[in-house]
């Protein structure tokens, strides 16, 4: 049995926004574009469902940004506790945790500065920060050496 990774999907309340969002502030480049209807109600579990699918890349990762606008979407758009089950958050490297942090808010992202951990190792130092993006979902940003 093979397996290997395809992709994560995101539900999103406004596509062109998380788009400009994910593309201006993390970098990803937009791939494949794929308008989804009735065909695939069964396995979205949704019915009736169209949405919008808009794939996105960056160093071998790729996300679905899904936008539905049949039947629309549900729940809040806030960050989920750390200890809820399911996915928690997506972890990127950066260079520069405070450059990327001020782009992320200059994107419509939120900056959750009571996050902040760093740790100086002497020759090295960790730093980590969390942020969302517009609909809450959690974004890791870690500069660690080498």
């Amino acid at each position: 049995m093979t397996t290997s990774f395809s992709h994560l999907g995101i539900c999103v309340s406004d596509l062109e926004r998380s788009l400009r969002f994910y593309r201006e502030a993390l970098g990803f480049e937009p791939a494949e574009a794929h308008h989804v209807g009735a065909e695939f109600a069964a396995l979205l579990e949704v019915d009736p469902v169209a949405l919008e699918s808009r794939m996105l890349r960056k160093d071998g990762v790729t996300l679905e940004l899904l936008s539905f606008t049949e039947p629309g979407t549900v729940g809040e758009a806030v960050r989920r506790p750390m200890n809820q089950l399911g996915l928690t958050h997506l972890s990127l490297r950066v260079d520069d945790v405070e450059a990327v942090a001020a782009t992320i808010e200059a994107q419509g992202g939120t900056v959750v500065r009571t996050t902040r951990t760093t740790f100086d190792l002497g020759s090295s130092r960790l730093d980590f920060l969390y942020c969302t993006d517009p609909d809450g979902v959690r974004i890791e940003l870690m500069d660690l050496p080498g």
